[in-house]
C-alpha cells in the first residue's frame, strides 16, 4: 500500500527474504522475489535429501527385510526428519515473512516509534538485514555442519543397532552406501536449514533489542496491560511450524529408541519437558528486552495517574462533599460519578501493566503448539482402539 508522498516511508524487513541462500534459490528458480514456489522447494530440497538414501538402500538389500535390525522402510525418524521437518521448515519462511513484517510495522503505525526516532528505528532495521545477508555466517553453518555436525550425529544420534545405514564389520560399524549419502548430504543439509532458523531466532532478538533502546512512546493505560506492545505476543506463533518441526524430530528420535532400544514412553519424560521448556523460552525471550522500558513506563504511569486522581478526587470532594454543586444539579446519573469510575478503571490498567509483552494465554499457546508432535508417541503406551474403549466408558 502506497503511503502519501509528506509521509516517510514504511520500513521494509524480512527475516527470510535475503541471504546467499535465496539467492541462490531465485537463481535456480527454486524462489521468485516473495518467496513463490514454495512447493518446487519442498519437494527437491526433501528429494535430494531422502530419495537417495531408498535407492541405495534398495540397491545394498537393506531397504525392507530382515538382512539387518532396521531396514529403511522401517526408520521413523529419518522419514519424519527428511520429509516431514524438512519440508516443513521450508514453508515456515512464508509464515514468519507474512507475520513479522505486520509486527515491526505495529512500531510506527501506533506511534510507538516517534517520528524522531524513525531514522535510528531504521538503522536497527538495517543492521539486522546485513547480518541477514551475510555470506560469511552462512558459510560459518556450513563449516559447522560438516564438523561439530557430523561428530554429534555419530556419537549422539546413530543408532547402535545394524541398520540400513551402518553395518557391523571387523568389530565396529561401517557406514554403507546409503549411511555415507546421509552423512555427506542429509544430515548436513538438514542440519544447515535447522540452524539457519536458529540463526534468525537471533535476529530477531537483534532487532527487538535495538528497538528496545529507542525512546519509546509506551502507554500505560493501554488495555492491553503492556504500553501497547501486545502485538509482539502474538507474533511469537510466527515461528509454530519452527517448533513443530524440531519437536518432529525429536518425537521421532524417542520413537526409533522406543522400538529399536527397548525404551518406554516415560523414559524420556525429563527430556520432553526439557525440550518444551527451553523452546518455549528460547522464543519468548526475544520480547524481554523491553522490560526495562515497561518497567519505566509502569512507574512513569503510576506516578501521572496519581496525580491526576488526586486533582480530580480534590474537586470531586470539593464538589459533591463540601457542597459546592449547585442546588439543581441532581447527583443520580451525573457524569462525574462516572469520570470518577473511569479514572479507578485507568489506574487499575496502569497497576496492572505487564513486565513482558506477552500473557499466560501466548505461553500456553505456544506450549500446546510445541507439545503436539509428541502427542503420537502415547500410542506406544496404548493403542487407539484402548483410547477409543476408554472414552466410550467415560461416555456411556
Amino acid at each position: 500500500m502506497a503511503t502519501p508522498s509528506n509521509l516517510p516511508p514504511q520500513p521494509d524487513f524480512s527475516l527470510v527474504l535475503g541471504g546467499p541462500l535465496f539467492q541462490l534459490f531465485r537463481r535456480a528458480h527454486l524462489s521468485g522475489d516473495a518467496l513463490e514456489l514454495s512447493s518446487r522447494r519442498m519437494i527437491i530440497i526433501a528429494g535430494i535429501a531422502w530419495l537417495p538414501l531408498l535407492l541405495l538402500s534398495l540397491i545394498s538389500g537393506h531397504a525392507f527385510g530382515d538382512t539387518v535390525a532396521i531396514p529403511f522402510w522401517r526408520d521413523i525418524e529419518s522419514h519424519v526428519r527428511f520429509l516431514f521437518a524438512l519440508p516443513l521448515l521450508i514453508s515456515a519462511e512464508i509464515i514468519v515473512h507474512r507475520r513479522l513484517l505486520p509486527a515491526v510495522l505495529q512500531f510506527v503505525e501506533r506511534r510507538i516509534v516517534s517520528e524522531a526516532e524513525r531514522p535510528k528505528f531504521q538503522q536497527a532495521i538495517d543492521s539486522t538485514l546485513r547480518l541477514r545477508n551475510s555470506v560469511l555466517i552462512e558459510v560459518a553453518l556450513i563449516v559447522l555442519v560438516y564438523t561439530v555436525g557430523i561428530w554429534v550425529w555419530r556419537n549422539q544420534f546413530a543408532l547402535g543397532a545394524a541398520s540400513w545405514y551402518a553395518v557391523p564389520a571387523s568389530g565396529h560399524m561401517e557406514l554403507t552406501p546409503a549411511g555415507y549419502w546421509l552423512m555427506a548430504v542429509s544430515t548436513p543439509l538438514w542440519q544447515f536449514i535447522l540452524l539457519r532458523w536458529y540463526f534468525r531466532y537471533f535476529l530477531w532478538f537483534w532487532l527487538l533489542f535495538r528497538v528496545s533502546r529507542l525512546n519509546l512512546h509506551l502507554m500505560p493505560i493501554h488495555p492491553d496491560r503492556t504500553g501497547g506492545l501486545g502485538f509482539l505476543g502474538a507474533s511469537t506463533r510466527a515461528f509454530g511450524p519452527v517448533l513443530v518441526a524440531q519437536g518432529a524430530v525429536s518425537a521421532g528420535l524417542i520413537a526409533s529408541r522406543i522400538f529399536y532400544e527397548g525404551h518406554v514412553l516415560t523414559d524420556f519424560k525429563v527430556q520432553i519437558v526439557g525440550f518444551l521448556g527451553f523452546f518455549i523460552i528460547a522464543t519468548l525471550i526475544p520480547l524481554t528486552v523491553f522490560a526495562p522500558r515497561l518497567a519505566q513506563a509502569r512507574r512513569e504511569g503510576l506516578g501521572d495517574a496519581g496525580r491526576l486522581s488526586s486533582r480530580y478526587g480534590r474537586r470531586f470532594e470539593d464538589k459533591w462533599f463540601r457542597g459546592d454543586a449547585s442546588a439543581d444539579e441532581e447527583l443520580l446519573g451525573s457524569g462525574d460519578i462516572q469520570s470518577l469510575a473511569d479514572l479507578g478503571n485507568s489506574m487499575g490498567v496502569v497497576q496492572e501493566m505487564r513486565l513482558f509483552p506477552f500473557g499466560w494465554r501466548d505461553v500456553t499457546r505456544l506450549a500446546m503448539i510445541t507439545a503436539t508432535p509428541f502427542l503420537p508417541l502415547l500410542l506406544t503406551m496404548f493403542s487407539l482402539e484402548d483410547f477409543a474403549t476408554f472414552i466410550i466408558k467415560a461416555i456411556f
